[in-house]
């Protein structure tokens, strides 16, 4: 049995200011694209569907459109929970009618949904709360998937029926992991864990949250380890980390396979793929990465050469770019004017005077009782290390009169 294993889509995010929304049309369609060509039998998007509790109706759109074409209009069964970025409650409930479509959410990670057959394609034959058991018709053996959505601590041990506040977050799973593997998951099917947490193998590397992600570890409350997953289970889908992560835990793979777009600086560089998982009963798990082409690299670079920096932006046009510009003296508004119209994908532009620490190291002070624009001028030299130019000095003038035009 073949599966497509995705996660952490933040369909809606802007980088700043800088809308993705195209970008993620189009890596969703490639998502659709790497389904079809790997004739997957399954799709897994293991959190973080949206970026925000309330997304863009096209954010919204993009994400129904993109499971239907995932689940083929109802022929192949599609499983999404939802990520810390998500609200529950709204992942759940298109439920009864993406349920039509073989879409199954899970926004509470105590979801029970009702037993359902997809005429000629897929049967769910049996479920129970955060588990469902899927039989594909074309092979004799079923897939069995457990299944937590985020919730933090207080949360988990709500939905989960743990009263003990002195449990911790990792007994909770295990118990619950655990119960539910017990009954359900045999060596006679496949059997799969698809949550969104931040999970780390006991004694190896602790891992980054991505830069700009809403934080779940807090201190090691919400921490779990790999090694509270049930021996029964095959392959652990996780979603949370930006980055593709392989944490192992025995022979059974548990990765993180990363989001689709690069969405913050600190993740410039990196490959972005899909994970194929083969599974077969009682066998290891064979996976490999399938990379995406999608999308806009981001970029950080530095100059100290304004023509240099417009030569590169000149022959790199697809990226998205912070650019940090060294300099003796403040950035003109000329040289900000050519920068922007050598490209239209700057996010940031940050300049880095040199001669601003010999100006604070001179230790100058400030007279307090000077009129508005010359404490302006105080301020711009404490800040940049030189005086505000002409056109500054204009615009100042400007904002300052229509200020007192308004208190008038």
């Amino acid at each position: 049995m073949r599966i497509l294993h995705t996660a952490d889509w933040h369909l809606g995010k802007k980088l700043d200011f800088y809308s993705r929304m195209e970008e993620q049309k189009e890596v969703m369609e490639e998502i659709c694209q790497i389904a079809d060509r790997e004739d997957v039998d399954l799709v897994v998007v293991s959190g973080d569907l949206y970026d925000t509790f309330n997304p863009p109706v096209e954010a919204t759109e993009l994400l129904y459109r993109t499971l239907k074409k995932l689940s083929k209009n109802g022929k192949r069964p599609v499983v999404a929970i939802a990520g810390n970025h998500d609200s529950p409650d709204r992942i759940d409930s298109p439920d009864s009618l993406a349920r039509e479509l073989g879409i199954f959410f899970f926004g509470q990670p105590h979801l029970k949904i009702n037993p359902i057959t997809v005429e000629g394609h897929f049967d769910v034959l049996r479920v129970d709360e955060g588990f469902l058991e899927i039989k594909i018709p074309k092979y004799y053996y079923p897939i069995r998937i457990l299944s937590t959505a985020f919730a933090n601590e207080i949360r988990l041990k709500q939905f989960l029926g743990f009263e003990d506040k002195a449990t911790e977050l990792q007994e909770v799973l295990k118990q619950k992991w655990q119960g539910l593997a017990g009954q359900y998951c045999d060596t006679y099917g496949v059997n799969l864990l698809a949550t969104h947490l931040y999970m780390l193998k006991r004694g190896g590397e602790v891992l980054e949250e991505p830069e700009g992600e809403k934080p779940i570890r807090l201190g090691f409350a919400d921490l779990v380890y790999s090694d509270s997953i049930p021996s029964q289970i095959q392959y652990t889908a996780l979603g949370h980390l930006h980055r593709f992560h392989e944490i192992g835990q025995g022979t059974a793979p548990v990765i993180y396979p990363g989001s689709p777009l690069a969405y913050s600086f600190s993740e410039s560089g990196q490959k972005k793929q899909v994970v194929i998982v083969d599974l077969e009963p009682n066998k290891i798990a064979q996976y490999r990465n399938v990379q995406l082409e999608k999308g806009r690299p981001l970029v950080r670079t530095r100059f100290r050469d304004i023509d240099e920096a417009v030569r590169w932006l000149h022959d790199n046009k697809n990226a998205l770019v912070e650019l940090t510009i060294e300099s003796d003296n403040f950035l003109t508004a000329s040289y900000l004017k050519r920068i922007h119209e050598a490209h239209d994908g700057i996010i940031h532009i940050i300049p880095v005077v040199s001669k601003k620490q010999e100006f604070l190291s001179s230790g100058s002070t400030v007279n307090l009782d000077q009129d508005m624009k010359d404490l302006f001028k105080d301020y711009f030299k404490s800040k940049y290390g030189q005086e505000p130019n002409e056109e500054l000095l204009t615009l100042f003038d400007e904002v300052a009169t229509n200020t007192l035009e308004k208190e008038d």
